[in-house]
């Protein structure tokens, strides 16, 4: 999923703390009693150092968490130090790439401890079970209510809706080719068009007046006129790709807070990410490894992980945030695909888009 996880703090302009190595950098073999076990994630897995210190003190192993780049990035390095990899854990791994990860044997099997709690339309890879899945969240349209009230204009609700008319010139989004919610976007709309029909629809987007950036921060946090960083870059773009958890991140790291979220969501826009991790296939530190997958599915930790990283846990009763509930719902019937047509198509999709809308 990418640096999906940052953009909460970015967007309000407060840095999620840099992680730090727990521990010392020794490692060792399942038989070697090794007290070290690495995670290995992108940039933006982030936690609450008691929930973790707890963790270490309860089962003895100290945790060193090693960040290897954007999600992307993690996962074609995972794969190509697989032989000799840098850890034991890696998390990050997402639905638009796991069957990458899947197809070149960068896990090994391993039922975590409470995967029968996961709820079931997350599970994935039951046969085998080689990838745990820790966390969910949907990438949306937002818009600017303040825009919209002011211009007595209805935000829209639908893809269908942002190729009308009098929303010409209003969206901004990623490209899909380097950003995380720009690929997200994409899959939406090839899952919702089908393919004979997304290429149509983004002809009709393009015409509409879609300003495409590089990447989130620059969608959202200067271009979009509804958040925090938009406002001060004078952002004049009132409808975004981003997440449904961003109109809550404005609530929450806002002083003083607002009542209501600036910024609403497009429900009818969505398409559904869900994260994993994974044992490593040749972990030096298996046992440790286990432990630590145990761990990321545990209530304790599940809990904690909405307000780290902005995301939805996966554990049946797990805490989702009030701000989460009121301002940044999950979508109730998002846009979803197979794992395997991501992976069928993704290269070539992304290729007829850049083509399409950048040329």
């Amino acid at each position: 999923m990418s640096t999906t996880r940052k953009f909460t703090a970015v967007a309000v302009g407060i840095g999620l703390a840099a992680l730090t190595a727990c521990g010392s950098s020794d490692s060792g073999d399942e038989g070697s009693g090794s007290k070290t076990v690495t995670l290995v994630s992108h940039d933006s897995f982030a936690y609450t150092k008691a929930v973790l210190k707890e963790f270490e003190k309860e089962s003895g192993y100290k945790v060193r968490v090693l960040k290897d780049g954007d999600a992307g990035t993690a996962v074609n390095k995972a794969i190509l130090t697989k032989d000799n990899p840098q850890g034991d854990v890696f998390f990050g791994v997402d639905n638009t790439l796991l069957s990458r990860a899947l197809d070149n044997g960068l896990f090994q099997s391993y039922e975590a401890k409470g995967s029968e709690l996961i709820l079931p339309q997350y599970r994935v890879d039951q046969d085998k079970h080689r990838v745990t899945p820790i966390d969910s969240g949907d990438i949306c349209v937002n818009y600017d209510k303040a825009y919209f009230s002011k211009h007595k204009l209805a935000p829209p609700t639908s893809f269908d809706d942002l190729i009308k008319p009098e929303y010409k010139n209003l969206l901004v989004t990623e490209n899909a080719s380097t950003s995380s919610p720009g690929l997200g976007f994409l899959l939406g709309t090839a899952a919702k068009y089908g393919d004979d029909g997304w290429q149509g629809y983004w002809k009709k987007l393009k015409a509409n007046g879609v300003k495409v950036v590089d990447g989130w921060e620059q969608a959202y946090n200067v271009e979009f006129s509804g958040s925090a960083g938009g406002k001060k870059a004078k952002g004049d773009r009132p409808l975004v790709v981003s997440y449904a958890s961003s109109p809550p991140a404005e609530i929450i790291y806002a002083d003083p807070k607002p009542k209501t979220a600036p910024t609403g969501v497009a429900d009818g826009t969505c398409f559904r990410q869900v994260e994993y991790a994974g044992l490593l296939s040749n972990a030096k530190n298996t046992k440790g490894g286990k432990a630590l997958l145990d761990f990321l599915i545990s209530k304790k930790f599940q809990d904690d992980m909405p307000l780290n990283m902005f995301v939805y846990p996966v554990r049946e009763a797990a805490e989702v945030p009030q701000e989460f509930r009121k301002f940044g719902p999950q979508a109730e019937n998002p846009e979803t695909l197979d794992p395997a047509r991501i992976a069928d198509n993704r290269d070539e999709w992304v290729k007829s888009w850049t083509s399409l809308v950048l040329k």
